[in-house]
């Protein structure tokens, strides 16, 4: 692998598509060592084929589904009412509105997007500096690396064989407290520049009660996933199709706003989605191989251990690596390439891999609002018509909200294992 990712990183420096940087610098890991070409095609091919993989094509398809059937525009109005109180109040909305998303689109991108797109307009009505805009609407979009169902946990899961319903579970802690630190990011942010509230008083429980009866079509969904998947009903990837399922049974019958035509739409926008993804996952087959075959994982760790035996300092050195990652990578290669390198090493220092999860998933998805690479930083300062660097200046205040969950996450492992312990027990 000395050869081939030093390739990798060149052909992304000089701007190739991710997908074929993995494919390439994987085929030149096979020729460098002269290994049958029939095993580069069955790696391929494997990386594919997994069934419990087959969750993300599901939950892309099944997030589409709920922002055309309406289910979106309601949790809108929930986190609305919510919060109208607040400073910053439409900023909150996007706080809340992400964390109730997390069960629907499981991509922190296609959820930034998502949000700058229906809440932009708002927030340049009422004054918002379009880089502050964007910089809430992407970093809120953060959230979603944790709430279920996480495209970037399922890859973790299954890449790194770690209980999914354990991950599921976890996440609720790092994703809530995620909310709350934003939350509080955002009023004090928001007292500085002067974005009072749209409301004078909170909104009353009638108000609050009849907004959540409105909405609890969507609310429901991610309690039943869990809910599903730790009685044994479903797998994980069988909870996917069950969203599907949920997604037109609510947007046909209940709201009745998804019809023929947004449906097809619907199914297009999917399949572009999924496509880019599997070709990712395809190619990273062959990536993977090559990191067991030199034995990548067994050489960072004495590397690491040479540095210092006390897993705190490992995890920090680890934390600080994939930060740097997710500023070059996206989230999706990273999972796949870097869990089995990194999980080993967490596992031998003493490190739960469910807690190893959440921080990984959480600092990988953090680089998509990072330059240089980041896509939901260029896609919401482009949707609110910013330059990046408006954003990043903006953006402060909530960059240091998301590292503090990281903090946490660190030094309280037992926190985030509450959840897990409590419903599947200590162990299982």
């Amino acid at each position: 692998m000395e050869f081939a990712i030093p390739i990798f990183l060149i052909f992304l420096i000089l701007g190739m598509p991710v997908a074929f940087s993995i494919g390439l610098s994987g085929l030149t890991f096979f020729l460098v060592r002269d290994l049958p070409m029939s095993v580069l095609v069955q790696k391929s091919i494997s990386t594919t084929q997994s069934f419990t993989m087959l969750a993300i094509p599901l939950f892309i398809f099944a997030g589409n589904l709920m922002n055309s059937s309406g289910i979106t525009s309601r949790l809108m109005k929930l986190a609305n009412v919510c919060t109208g109180h607040m400073y910053g109040n439409i900023g909150q909305v996007s706080c809340v509105l992400s964390t109730l998303m997390g069960g629907v689109s499981g991509s922190a991108v296609a959820d930034a997007a998502m949000e700058a797109r229906i809440l932009g307009p708002e927030m340049n009505r009422l004054g918002y500096a379009k880089g502050w805009s964007a910089a809430i609407n992407g970093l809120s979009g953060l959230i979603v690396a944790t709430i279920p169902p996480s495209m970037g946990l399922i890859i973790y899961g299954t890449v790194g064989e770690v209980s999914i319903g354990r991950l599921f579970m976890a996440g609720w802690v790092p994703g809530i407290l995620m909310m709350i630190n934003l939350m509080i990011a955002c009023s004090l942010s928001a007292r500085k520049f002067g974005y009072k509230p749209e409301r004078a008083k909170r909104a009353s429980l009638k108000e609050v009660l009849s907004t959540l009866v409105a909405g609890v079509w969507a609310i429901l969904f991610p309690v039943m996933l869990i809910v599903l998947i730790r009685f044994g009903i479903v797998s994980p990837t069988e909870s996917g199709a069950f969203a599907v399922a949920y997604a037109l049974f609510v947007g046909m019958f209940v709201y009745k706003e998804l019809n023929f035509k947004t449906f097809m739409k619907t199914v297009k926008d999917s399949v572009k989605d999924i496509t880019v993804i599997t070709i990712i996952l395809a190619f990273s087959g062959t990536f993977g191989y090559g990191v067991v075959y030199d034995d990548i994982t067994t050489k960072l760790a004495t590397t690491l251990m040479n540095v210092s035996s006390n897993p705190t300092i490992v995890l920090a050195l680890v934390v600080f690596f994939l930060l740097a990652c997710g500023m070059f990578m996206e989230t999706t290669v990273i999972a796949l390439i870097l869990t089995p390198i990194l999980l080993p090493v967490m596992k031998s220092v003493g490190v739960d891999p469910v807690v190893f999860g959440m921080i990984m998933m959480t600092c990988v998805t953090f680089g998509v609002m990072t330059p240089p690479v980041g896509t939901a930083l260029y896609t919401t300062s482009d949707i609110m018509g910013c330059s990046v660097e408006e954003t990043v200046k903006y953006g402060w205040p909530f960059y240091i909200a998301v590292l503090l969950v990281v903090v946490f996450m660190v030094f309280f492992p037992d926190a985030i294992l509450y959840l897990p312990n409590m419903v599947y027990g200590a162990g299982a």
